[in-house]
């Protein structure tokens, strides 16, 4: 399983403005006034060659400072308890709080490598406002800066020392698809419907799931494991925050599978949730399918409901829309087996390999048609392309000045690699190199 890093802490300290640092661009949105952070927050990155994922625990939270404090606690223990790490983040500017007590009073008491970041530290009198923070009794304090990125080398040094070296499952070499989607979308219920047991538990509570299973799927000339964010629960013990639950969750599965099958509820539509969850699959190099189930609670369908209902999914879902998009009722098990033969296929896209000597046949006379723009009064040149030996679909183009060529020729390359092989559900890779 992946490494997870959770940042915590109480609202408006600076942990959206630390994630958007971290991941690159700006996923998370950044304001001075607290409670901001509405969705969780997730994305992937990498500090002195090892990568994990980091996750921006502020939420959105109403009411009263008890139930900041209630909320914050929740999500802090479910940190705890699936991070690999923990980074605990305060306001050098405001210093401590109530909230900060309250989560340092749980960090304490974890079996977690807990890292603490002072942040908001500008000038030299706020290091020494700064060293308060040591009354908590977590060890070292780093002095960050969010905003700036001052500090925030040091505290990835020594969180990344500290993360486990991960290791795959022993497993038979089979694919490995992943069912994921928010609380309660029918994930369990696939499965159920697929090996045609009981092999994971399925209520109507949403977070009934816990743990992931991988379940051998072995009939009609297939074989593969479905790998479910799920697991045993019992009713009385769904006590936390279930969305924050899920996304851990589901990080761990998308780590560990080959092709996702995203789950969406007919009535929600996508959510912002599910394009998180997507994006997370596209960023990991995981195929992608999209099963709109509960499709048959859908009233007034007419002739081209399901043309425009995926119409908006792929609209939501852009600018990666080359997925498939499959309309499923899991309890009535209709086209389950459709959506199956789909998960193999992208499988298949997935893992294909291509010819060199095919590539450069069909790309030389394309590109010397539609050759790159030329920038600063410099032409590029590609002479060569060729598939890289990797896991998931990346493709070199050498080329004589690779620094020159942008974003939207990328997107070109990519387009005419869709059109003329079947990478359906696949992200795909553009390098340039220098030849």
């Amino acid at each position: 399983m992946g490494n997870i890093v959770a940042v915590v802490g109480r609202p408006n300290v600076g942990k959206s403005t630390f994630f958007n640092r971290l991941v690159g661009g700006r996923k998370a949105i950044v304001d001075e006034s607290s409670g901001v952070t509405r969705d969780r927050h997730y994305g992937k990155t990498e500090w002195n060659g090892t990568e994990f994922t980091v996750i921006d625990t502020g939420g959105y939270i109403s009411g009263s400072d008890d139930v900041f404090e209630a909320e914050i606690r929740k999500q802090v223990i479910i940190a705890i308890e699936e991070a690999s790490a923990i980074i605990f983040m305060v306001d050098t500017t405001s210093g401590i709080t109530d909230l900060d007590l309250a989560v340092a009073n749980l960090l304490r008491k974890a079996d977690k490598k807990v890292f603490l970041a002072a942040n908001k530290v500008d000038n030299h009198d706020r290091i020494a406002d700064a060293s308060e923070f040591y009354s908590f009794g977590l060890g070292e304090v780093f002095c960050i800066s969010s905003i700036n990125g001052s500090g925030t080398g040091e505290i990835l040094d020594a969180v990344v020392k500290t993360l486990p070296e991960v290791k795959e499952e022993e497993l038979l070499d089979l694919p490995r698809f992943a069912i994921v989607g928010r609380p309660n979308v029918g994930k369990s219920s696939l499965i159920n419907a697929l090996i045609g047991v009981e092999r994971n538990i399925v209520t109507p509570v949403a977070g009934t799931t816990r743990d992931s299973l991988h379940s051998r799927y072995n009939a009609f000339g297939f074989d593969f494991y479905m790998v479910d964010t799920a697991g045993l629960r019992k009713k009385s013990k769904v006590h936390e925050d279930i969305e924050f639950y899920s996304v851990m969750r589901s990080i761990r599965a998308i780590e560990n599978c080959d092709v996702c099958l995203l789950l969406i509820d007919a009535e929600d539509g996508m959510t912002s949730q599910d394009i998180n969850v997507l994006h997370l699959a596209e960023r990991n190099n995981k195929g992608v399918i999209i099963l709109v189930n509960k499709w048959d609670l859908v009233e007034d369908k007419e002739t081209n409901t399901i043309k425009k209902y995926e119409e908006q999914v792929l609209e939501k879902i852009a600018p990666f829309t080359d997925v498939p998009v499959i309309f499923t009722s899991v309890t009535n098990k209709q086209r389950v087996l459709k959506a199956l033969e789909k998960a193999v296929e992208v499988y298949q896209n997935r893992i294909q390999k291509i010819k060199t000597s095919e590539l450069n046949d069909f790309f030389l006379p394309l590109i010397e048609n539609q050759a790159p723009p030329a920038t600063k009064g410099k032409y590029i040149k590609i002479k060569f392309v060729t598939q890289l030996p990797t896991h998931a679909p990346s493709f070199a183009f050498f080329c004589n000045l690779p620094q020159y060529v942008k974003e939207p020729y990328k997107r070109f390359l990519e387009n005419k690699l869709r059109a003329k092989w079947n990478f359906n559900g696949v992200p795909i890779r553009i390098f340039l190199r220098k030849k």
